[in-house]
């Protein structure tokens, strides 16, 4: 089998195609929580539900070290706050962004802004 030069070089443009289209769909999936989805990222924090809507419920532990992981990037975790399945969870910006100190982690960004509220 033989190939010509307009066979190999049109097999080059289609394989730079391939290649740059998964080049650019991984960069679009990099977000404010890198490759993983603000929905997936969120459903980490579901032992927090309860403490996101009553300021008087109880931070449980698992919570408290879920939210230390997703302290990492806390652009992350304003980005789930303010998701729409945050939203549709019921989550209270206001009382979800006090769930760092109610944990007592010593190493929260203070004075951040996650939308129009500072923790």
């Amino acid at each position: 089998m033989a190939f010509n030069s307009k066979s190999l070089s049109l097999s080059t443009i289609i394989l730079f195609l391939v290649i740059h289209a998964y080049i650019v769909r991984e960069a679009r999936a990099a977000g404010e929580c890198g490759r993983t989805s603000v929905d997936t990222a969120a459903k980490t924090l579901i032992p927090c539900l309860g403490a996101t809507k009553n300021i008087r419920a109880k931070v449980t532990p698992l919570c408290c070290s879920r939210v230390v992981s997703s302290l990492r990037n806390p652009k992350c975790l304003c980005a789930i706050f303010l998701s729409p399945l945050g939203k549709a969870a019921g989550i209270n910006l206001a009382i979800a962004i006090t769930i760092p100190k109610r944990c007592n982690i010593k190493n929260r960004p203070i004075g951040a802004k996650c939308g129009s509220k500072m923790p």
